[in-house]
């Protein structure tokens, strides 16, 4: 899809009510697949690779502001929403933003595993790996993210995981990576968020990236929040435990669309 300009690998599945997922730094819309297959049956399921991420090509600016202004764009292009916005990681970054910036287009939010804007040195490391992946390419750091990311007890009992985010990782173009680790090191606070907002945070309990507390933390500065916490599971919360995560959203987006006077029938 043609959007602000350049080529973005998106997907529309379902009719009804619209739910648009955004994948984490180093992911691709893939790690929703599980979820979209489920409530594509009853709503209009969106997913996006963003720029310079997976099947998205690398083109013009790439920031955090940029991916919000791609996601209110892909709104528009499929005349959608108001959406409940799914982040993870990275994404719920551009997921609050878009909140903040287009109240209108967000009818709740879905933070899974969320971030924070980095601090002095998560911006260095941010540009480290930019560095990296310039200078040696995605296998010089997929192991490590594989290890950071995805819960010891999942590497045991999932192997099929690890390799699956690994892969994700591998098949990333390096220049693209490059740019949105550099997006994430320059990343803002969002803003406000109107705390009428209904927002849901879904945490792992072995995520050392987001922990817990980091949830609890946003929920409390919102005013209104419900958090739910995944035991077993690290950060790449979607695909650790697929059928909990499904659970938790279906019921999250069946209550939106209920008061919201667009129930499945």
């Amino acid at each position: 899809m043609d959007v602000n300009g350049r080529q973005l690998a998106v997907e529309s599945a379902g009719t009804g009510p619209a739910v648009v997922f955004l994948h984490g730094i180093g992911g691709t819309s893939n790690v929703y697949q599980v979820q979209a297959d489920v409530l594509s049956s009853d709503y209009q399921v969106i997913r996006l690779d963003f720029a310079g991420a997976g099947r998205s090509p690398v083109g013009g600016e790439i920031s955090i502001d940029s991916h919000v202004a791609d996601v209110a764009g892909v709104l528009d292009a499929l005349g959608a929403g108001p959406a409940v916005i799914v982040g993870h990681s990275m994404g719920t970054l551009v997921a609050r933003a878009l909140a903040a910036r287009y109240p209108a287009k967000v009818a709740g939010l879905v933070l899974l595993g969320p971030v924070l804007p980095p601090d002095a040195a998560g911006r260095e490391a941010a540009l480290a790996r930019a560095a990296v992946l310039r200078a040696e390419g995605t296998a010089a750091i997929a192991d490590a993210i594989v290890t950071r990311s995805v819960s010891p007890g999942t590497r045991l009992a999932k192997p099929e995981i690890a390799a699956f985010v690994r892969e994700l990782v591998m098949r990333q173009d390096p220049e693209g990576y490059a740019r949105n680790n550099e997006a994430l090191a320059a990343a803002v606070d969002p803003g406000p968020v109107d705390p009428r907002l209904p927002l849901l945070l879904v945490a792992g309990r072995d995520d050392t990236l987001s922990p817990p507390s980091l949830s609890e933390q946003i929920a409390g500065s919102h005013g209104s929040a419900d958090v739910v916490v995944i035991d077993g599971i690290g950060h790449q919360i979607p695909l650790e435990d697929a059928r909990r995560t499904t659970q938790i959203l279906t019921t999250f987006v069946s209550a939106r669309s209920s008061r919201t006077g667009h129930a499945s029938q």
